[in-house]
């Protein structure tokens, strides 16, 4: 019998820190009572908040999304409203103090933790992130905010400068600490007074933000610059905006997910906006013409899943992340746009054929990536072991 994680034997003994009655925490249960294991001890982030969760020796702990539950996001946020952007500097101040108070507690009880806190704190950071990632070689946009060292963005003014300082005349403004889109701004300036911005943000007549589900373009300067100001003092990260390939017309991208250092699946992500995220009316596209896109313009498909595993393994204490890479229109090129610490929520997407992971959900195969859990088969093992690891491509370097 194999040992477990907390170096017992028998299967790894798991609690999971959610969201109870949450989709996540149900397709997770879901894959834990498929992999033949004993159900997940659930822990409320709303018990972490509050300092009432606890730990047992033994355990493999699981960290997953603190999200869609309004008073988990008010006692983080201050803010009551889910709807509303603004708050996400605070948001992220005590939801990595919760973090970091998981990982002390379960440490004192001797259980295991999947996802490192530290860790978390930088992928929670798309400023630091983009540095880590940046400093290990890992192709990404161009960004003047990028690393611990660079000066806050105070609103619009310092925005407009250092795009022009860095000549760009295309770029995504992306809030510090922002997920699923929220507060984002595809921005394109042309000149004094020129400027508009493409983002689901909406502003009520009060100058409040909230998201929405329709994407809106915004061309006064006025309106892109309230926005950016109210958006500011919460931390702002300014990339590069990359133009990308594209499947049936419409700009693509891929979220990719990597589990223990190796993509297992991935979803192609289409849309006629620059925001491909499914829930702004984004689409899943076809994997299989990607693939054969990619083979027709003499690039790697192989070579954008390293890049992705590169990416991921700057966080080698998170046990699976999403990656967004964004394809160059040559589909020759690639860069990473973001690493999701809880990017794994892809409800009936199966793992690549050619890897260990499938048939697999992204649960199911984070299950069985666990340490000390037996390998499916041999052939599989072997294949997810020895997957082809090309050098990464440098990104192209191209504005609009």
């Amino acid at each position: 019998m194999s040992a477990s994680p907390s170096g017992q034997d028998g299967p790894p003994r798991l609690a999971v820190v959610g969201i109870p009655g949450n989709r996540r925490l149900a397709l997770f249960q879901d894959a834990v009572r498929a992999a033949g294991l004993p159900p997940a001890r659930e822990i409320g982030w709303l018990d972490v908040v509050r300092g009432r969760a606890g730990f047992t020796a033994g355990e493999t702990v699981r960290l997953d999304s603190p999200g869609e539950d309004p008073e988990v996001h008010r006692l983080l946020s201050g803010v009551a409203d889910p709807t509303r952007v603004e708050g996400t500097g605070r948001w992220y101040e005590r939801f990595t103090a919760a973090a970091r108070a998981v990982g002390r507690a379960a440490g004192a009880a001797g259980a295991k933790v999947l996802d490192d806190p530290e860790e978390l704190a930088v992928l929670f950071d798309k400023r630091l992130t983009h540095g880590v990632l940046d400093g290990a070689g890992v192709p990404v946009p161009l960004s003047p905010t990028s690393g611990p060292a660079a000066p806050a963005v105070t609103g619009w003014a310092d925005v407009r400068e250092r795009m022009a300082a860095a000549g760009v005349r295309g770029a995504f403004v992306k809030i510090a600490h922002g997920s699923s889109a929220s507060g984002v701004l595809a921005v394109r300036t042309a000149g004094p007074g020129r400027v508009s911005a493409v983002t689901s943000v909406e502003r009520d007549g009060a100058g409040r933000l909230y998201n929405s589900l329709r994407v809106r373009r915004y061309t006064a300067e006025r309106e892109v610059a309230a926005i950016v100001d109210t958006l500011a003092p919460d931390g702002l990260h300014i990339e590069r905006w990359m133009p990308k390939g594209t499947q049936r017309g419409r700009s693509a991208d891929l979220r990719v997910v990597v589990i223990a250092g190796r993509a297992t699946h991935v979803v192609v992500r289409t849309s006629a906006s620059p925001m491909t995220n499914l829930h702004l009316g984004g689409a899943r596209g076809d994997l299989d013409a990607l693939r054969a896109t990619v083979d027709a313009a003499g690039g790697s498909f192989a070579a954008a899943l390293a890049t992705c595993e590169a990416a991921a393994g700057c966080f080698p204490a998170t046990h699976c992340v999403g990656v967004d890479l964004l394809p160059a229109p040559s589909w020759r090129r690639y860069t990473v746009g973001e690493v999701n610490a809880f990017g794994d929520l892809l409800p009936g997407l199966t793992g690549l054929p050619e890897r260990a992971a499938a048939g697999l959900d992204t649960y199911a195969a984070q299950l069985a990536a666990l340490p000390g859990r037996p390998a499916r088969t041999a052939t599989a093992t072997t294949a997810f072991a020895t997957a082809t690891t090309p050098s990464l491509p440098r990104p192209e370097r191209q504005d609009v």
